[in-house]
């Protein structure tokens, strides 16, 4: 049952309002009242509609102004806007109440500019607004980062001392200048109100939260601890989103403590899906897929959230996989489902499987609906180079923005078609769109690589006259570059001398390069701003560590870890601890790994299984056995991460007995269900081991088997064993899974050569080269549009 059901209404009519009743009009008014409020909270217009007739015929909507309030309140609350400004004009006498419900109902589904104007409206009629007008105003404002409106209404409550007599006006005035930026404003705001609560300050984190200054969230959540208030469920959100707009792991995980010490997560679906989106985006995916299987009801955003993180940090495959798990778990895409699959494609360059989504996109209509899903699909299409279909799709959208020009752009410049770039762009520019920094970056890149002095130059007085040198770091850059290329040394030396000095946006260059898998470029950056005298903070030395880990540069790896500890920093930071850890592992370096870690001031399981991922790498498993004694004598509960790195240390090292040991006790002693990793470990320890029949009751015993990894390792190891029978299984469903994948046909063909099957090897390798061909017809049919 949604809303009031039909009996209730028919029992209401036919009984409460029989012409013998009709006399109790105060009766009669208080229980449409009551209806009305019922289906405002269960959204239920269709219900409401018949209410609405009910009212018309009963004419209460002209003597009854309670009846008349309540029904542009209901309309207003179920979104259907318009029907609650034709009701309201049909009023004989308007009130502040009926004007604040539709100023209200604006302000709530974002059409701040309109609740403004019914404010004006109202204010013409000679009304004059109450508390909840001003709050629900203030709403509109924020809503539509009206920032000088929402001082003029400050000025107004302030004139009428309202203040004093309303907490609630307080919170809204905070609210109003946080969400418009104005963060000095809203903390005065918090600190002259007679009474700070919760809610205030949850209003200022979320206004810090929603503009990405995640640091300063924090440590405003900081101060309201200090003056002994509880965070409640809005402010946790609200931390979990600063967490992982700044990729703050150590903080997210202190704050889901907290929130499993109160009890909030099982009665709470929005918070559930806010830590697997906090772990997504900071890359603990697997933390985040354990959290999202534990949740107790899932839905298309808890979903999404986690095949956002897959996308976003380059897993394309597992984003695809986990699509695949949200439609057998019966849940529809969405518009961030869609537009993350796309770039799970696009990282994967799999443009077959990208037009697929594409064709269900448009069957759906989210081309005309949203113009985000419209510019991820020409994003897809152009990252898989596939330029001439990118064009077709764009030349089609509903309406265009910089956005869709800026990944058409971008797709040229990749392909090195720099002169269609630049054409481009001149269209972008003929159809008044002004170019963001994205544009700029990418057209300065064509303009290097074409040695264009000319339009460079053109394009660096354009970025001047915008104020935008020496605020955005990647413009900078490629200005610098740009002059580089041309042979203009002498140019590019006077804009980097020029360049802002601010350690802040340089941190962020490094962090972007990191990302990315541009751990040069993130050297480069982190000497250049070394050089400029700019000190790095803690998130800056992290993802430098990360860098050389990833370049195995040990030594300045040293070097970095030296002024870590000269300032001060491994006793306040596990991250940067566990990074350090993670950074020697990963040149070798174990000794010092072990060193690290024994130096924690607080021990963490995120630690240990850095370093016992580290012994798994090299190989080193009675090491890696060993820490994981010594990290479980210590009390610390390992998770998905610390098993994932024993099995892989134990199929590496094919200690086939110990593994088994760890796959049980994981879930029988531990309660975690294998992820595909733990279930690829297993497959790969029974195939080294030589047994198959174990390894495909592994298989077998998985929710899904539709994982390219898994029939990877099992191939692998009938290579080892010549094993041609269950070599030829697990290579069918590899090349079902991915037909253009080069190490499933020469692990099959090199199975044939060894047992002497020559003619079976030859037939893979035509195979491949026929799939291959294939592939490359279809990219010209693409091209060719």
């Amino acid at each position: 049952m949604v809303g009031v059901e039909d009996c209730q209404i028919k029992h209401f009519i036919d009984h409460n309002l029989t012409s013998e009743n009709r006399h109790h009009c105060l009766n009669e008014d208080s229980a449409f009242i009551r209806l009305l409020r019922a289906c405002a909270k269960k959204k239920d217009l269709l219900t409401g509609v018949r209410l609405n007739a009910e009212i018309v015929k009963k004419g209460l909507l002209e003597v009854s102004s309670s009846v008349a309030n309540s029904l542009v309140s209901m309309y207003a609350k179920c979104a259907a806007l318009t029907k609650a400004q034709q009701i309201l004009e049909e009023i004989p006498v308007r009130s502040v109440i009926s004007w604040s419900a539709l100023i209200g109902g604006y302000a709530h589904h974002g059409q701040g500019v309109e609740a403004l104007n019914c404010l004006d409206r109202m204010e013409c009629e000679g009304l004059l607004p109450d508390a909840v007008t001003f709050i629900c105003a203030l709403k509109a404002c924020a809503s539509a980062k009206d920032l000088d409106r929402g001082r003029r209404i400050h000025n107004e409550i302030g004139r009428r001392d309202l203040l004093v007599k309303d907490a609630a006006l307080g919170n809204a005035l905070v609210d109003m200048y946080a969400k418009c930026g104005a963060f000095l404003t809203a903390q005065e705001v918090l600190e002259e109100l007679p009474l700070r609560d919760v809610v205030s300050w949850s209003a200022l984190i979320s206004g810090y939260a929603q503009q990405g200054q995640g640091h300063l969230a924090l440590k405003c959540f900081g101060q309201m601890r200090a003056e002994g208030l509880s965070p409640n469920v809005v402010t946790f959100l609200c931390l979990l989103k600063a967490c992982a707009s700044i990729r703050k792991l150590d903080e997210g995980e202190h704050i889901q403590d907290e929130i499993l010490k109160q009890g909030l997560l099982k009665d709470n679906r929005l918070l559930g899906t806010a830590l697997v989106d906090m772990y997504a985006k900071c890359g603990a995916l697997a933390r985040a897929r354990q959290i999202h299987d534990e949740l107790p009801i899932r839905d298309v955003v808890s979903w999404s959230a986690l095949i956002s993180g897959y996308a976003e940090h380059g897993q394309g495959q597992d984003a695809l996989d986990c699509f695949e798990n949200m439609k057998q778990d019966g849940f529809a895409p969405n518009s961030v489902t869609f537009m993350s699959v796309l770039k799970a494609c696009a990282s994967l360059e799999a443009s077959d499987k990208g037009e697929q989504f594409h064709y269900e996109i448009m069957r759906q209509g989210w081309l005309q609906k949203d113009i985000a899903v419209g510019n991820a699909v020409v994003d897809m299409y152009a990252k898989c180079g596939a330029l001439v279909k990118a064009r077709q799709v764009l030349e089609e959208l509903p309406s265009r923005n910089s956005v869709s020009w800026n990944s058409l752009i971008a797709g040229y410049v990749q392909q090195s078609q720099n002169k269609e770039a630049i054409r481009c762009f001149e269209e972008m520019q003929s159809e008044r769109l002004s170019p963001d920094e994205v544009t700029f970056v990418c057209i300065l890149n064509a303009c290097g690589e074409l040695q264009n002095i000319d339009k460079g130059k053109e394009i660096h007085h354009e970025i001047v006259r915008q104020g935008l040198l020496g605020t955005n770091i990647e413009i900078d850059i490629a200005v610098v570059n740009m002059y580089s290329k041309c042979g203009r040394l002498e140019i590019a030396q006077e804009v980097l001398d020029d360049l802002v000095k601010d350690a802040v946006v340089w941190s962020t260059l490094v962090a972007r390069y990191v990302q990315q898998d541009k751990a040069d470029a993130a050297l480069n950056c982190f000497d250049l701003m070394e050089q400029k005298g700019l000190s790095p903070d803690e998130m800056t030395f992290i993802h430098i560590l990360k860098a050389c880990g990833c370049l195995r540069m040990v030594e300045k790896g040293i070097q970095i870890h030296g002024e870590v500890v000269r300032q001060g920093l491994l006793d306040k930071n596990v991250a940067l601890c566990t990074t350090l850890i993670d950074m020697y592992t990963k040149c070798g370096v174990l000794s010092r790994a072990k060193d690290v870690l024994d130096e924690l001031p607080v021990s963490c399981v995120t630690a240990w299984s850095a370093l016992i991922g580290g012994y798994a790498e090299q190989g080193q498993c009675h090491d890696a056995l060993t820490c994981f004694d010594q990290m479980h004598s210590k009390g610390l509960m390992p998770d998905a991460i610390t098993f994932s790195c024993l099995l892989n240390a134990c199929s590496h090292s094919g200690r086939l007995d110990e593994g088994q040991i760890c796959f049980q006790i994981m879930r029988m002693k531990y309660g975690i269900e294998p992820s595909v990793e733990h279930y690829t470990c297993m497959v790969d320890l029974y195939g080294r081991a030589g047994h198959f029949d174990k390894a495909i009751a592994v298989i077998e015993s998985m929710p899904s088997s539709d994982h390219l990894f898994v029939w990877s390792a099992l191939l692998g190891a009938c290579q080892k064993w010549g094993e041609a029978n269950v070599g030829r299984w697990a290579f069918e469903h590899a090349i079902q899974l991915d037909k253009d994948d080069d190490a499933a046909y020469i692990c099959m063909a090199n199975i044939y050569v060894t047992i002497g099957m020559q003619e079976e090897a030859a037939s893979i390798t035509a195979l491949q080269v026929k799939n291959k061909a294939s592939r490359k017809q279809n990219c010209m049919e693409q091209s060719c549009g």
